[in-house]
């Protein structure tokens, strides 16, 4: 089980943690919402919870849940910029179907 980080995305996770002056990282979930079901939440991590998985790549540490890691397992975070629009990408092979927006999935049920 493993969440990854590209280059892109430590380094502009790494920029967000140090404009914040503060920070262990960022945790990852997901929670029932969006147009496709599921919706993934971000967050910075100031205090670790005693259930946190934690996974580190290009030194930024991503917090995930138990619970939410059987969402998101193998899920690559990624940093893109398109013209005028720029943000965090979810590459998760879990997903069946994402909302136009890329913000929400579902999941096969079987």
């Amino acid at each position: 089980m493993a969440i990854t980080v590209t280059e892109a995305a430590a380094r502009h996770i790494r920029g967000q943690l140090t404009r914040r002056g503060k920070g262990l990282g960022i945790r990852l979930g997901v929670r029932t919402s969006g147009c496709s079901g599921m919706a993934y939440v971000l967050e910075f991590v100031d205090v670790v919870d005693e259930d946190d998985l934690v996974f580190e790549d290009h030194e930024v540490k991503v917090f995930v849940d138990p619970k939410s890691l059987v969402y998101l397992d193998g899920t690559e975070l990624d940093f893109v910029k398109e013209g005028l629009n720029e943000g965090l990408q979810f590459n998760n092979p879990n997903a069946a179907s994402e909302c136009g927006c890329g913000e929400s999935f579902n999941v096969d049920a079987g």
